[in-house]
């Protein structure tokens, strides 16, 4: 079930923020020394949704002290599951009741690494197995959250300070924007879609050839929930297998006579690594000429989740350089660029095979930058914000139009 990159984490007790916070040298960002982060901070929820259904929050994931998994009431304070069962079984219930339309409310967040979901009009149903809870996974048509409009954000605090992001490497769907209140009185947001970017999204994909429209999902009585993540498309047969095939057999292609040079780390750039297709795999050397690692050729399973034969361990080799790829076939930028990642996003998308998904949330997000695929940090193209000193973290929830 934990298949894109945010349930690989999720599964382990981490976020995608997490994630983020473990790479920001590589992706350019630093975390000076701060002082100490209290136990709690306040996240500050607003519903500008003009939706009049009922708001649940709800706060899940790691406690950082411990390890364990859980979940946080209303004040912050922190509740370990259950053991779970085999069939699962009912989780506590650990809803929060959320504010009504054009209304704020305050709850506690604590040293967690996890997820803040939201729905509105009903309940989700949670499930603990005896490997721990077992999340909503809406690509299956039986998941008990099929029905439900729901979403998600990430985070991790901890003694170092807040990440928070938005997401949308499993789905698009109801929106909203994250956001931090610094010590300093500096704050800073994320996760904006432009004035009728909600509608314009689903729009778009609905007229974009291939398949694409397939992704989309709606209630029996015609209500727009979400659309999947072609990850999820893939394997649902949704989205055709052969999506990414043409770009991929080009781009191996071209790399047979040519070198792909990849710089993973923005602060270390003179670790470069080389990369050369032979025999059908991507052989990539260092600067001693030493072959580090190989890759076939992947598909678009690979490509869209940036797993598989595009597997990113936690390394400072193979994870990095795949990294880099991963974000390359999402983007279609190396066939016009050998030198990656590349440094703008002026030529991202543009080939007539690409992550439509990404291209499509990316336009209508209104500084341009979300969190599409896994790896959709690479050269800072992520919905992401970081507080060293945080006061308060604040979630919108943003009108559907």
């Amino acid at each position: 079930m934990l298949r894109t990159l945010e349930r690989r984490v999720a599964a382990t007790g981490l976020s995608l923020a997490t994630v983020a916070a473990g790479s920001l040298l590589a992706t350019g960002w630093s975390t000076p020394a701060q002082a100490a982060v209290p136990a709690t901070i306040p996240l500050k929820i607003t519903n500008n949704s003009a939706r009049g259904d009922q708001v649940y929050i709800y706060n899940l994931g790691t406690e950082l002290s411990t390890g364990r998994q859980g979940w946080a009431d209303a004040n912050g304070t922190f509740r370990p599951w259950p053991a779970g069962g085999n069939p699962p079984t009912p989780a506590p219930d650990a809803a929060i009741t959320g504010p009504a339309a054009g209304r704020s409310m305050t709850i506690r967040m604590p040293k967690f690494s996890g997820r803040v979901y939201f729905s509105y009009g009903q309940k989700l149903v949670f499930k603990l197995t005896t490997g721990g809870l077992v999340q909503p996974a809406v690509q299956n048509p039986s998941d008990p959250n099929r029905n439900i409009l729901f979403n998600w954000s990430e985070y991790t605090l901890n003694d170092s300070g807040l990440w928070i992001n938005s997401t949308q490497v499993d789905m698009f769907s109801v929106p909203y924007t994250v956001g931090v209140r610094r010590s300093d009185g500096t704050a800073a947001s994320a996760g904006r879609l432009k004035a009728g970017g909600y509608k314009g999204f689903f729009s778009a994909l609905r007229g974009q050839s291939g398949g694409w429209s397939n992704l989309i999902q709606t209630r029996p009585d015609g209500t727009v929930l979400r659309a999947l993540s072609p990850l999820y498309g893939v394997e649902t047969g949704a989205l055709p297998a052969s999506v990414m095939d043409d770009y991929v057999n080009r781009v191996w292609r071209k790399y047979t006579s040519s070198t792909l040079t990849v710089t993973p780390f923005a602060n270390q750039p003179s670790v470069k690594y080389f990369g050369r297709v032979s025999g059908n795999v991507m052989n990539f050397t260092n600067t001693s000429g030493a072959v580090v690692t190989s890759f076939e050729k992947p598909d678009a399973s690979s490509v869209f989740g940036c797993h598989r034969k595009l597997d990113a361990p936690n390394d400072q080799v193979r994870g990095p350089i795949s990294r880099t790829l991963c974000a390359g076939f999402n983007r279609s930028t190396l066939l016009v660029n050998a030198n990656q990642p590349d440094a703008g996003s002026g030529s991202f998308y543009k080939d007539g095979v690409t992550n439509q998904y990404a291209r499509r949330i990316h336009e209508q997000m209104a500084d341009g930058k979300a969190y599409a695929f896994a790896f959709d940090d690479v050269g800072q193209q992520e919905s992401l914000v970081y507080a060293g000193t945080p006061v308060q973290a604040d979630l919108t929830l943003d009108p559907l139009n």
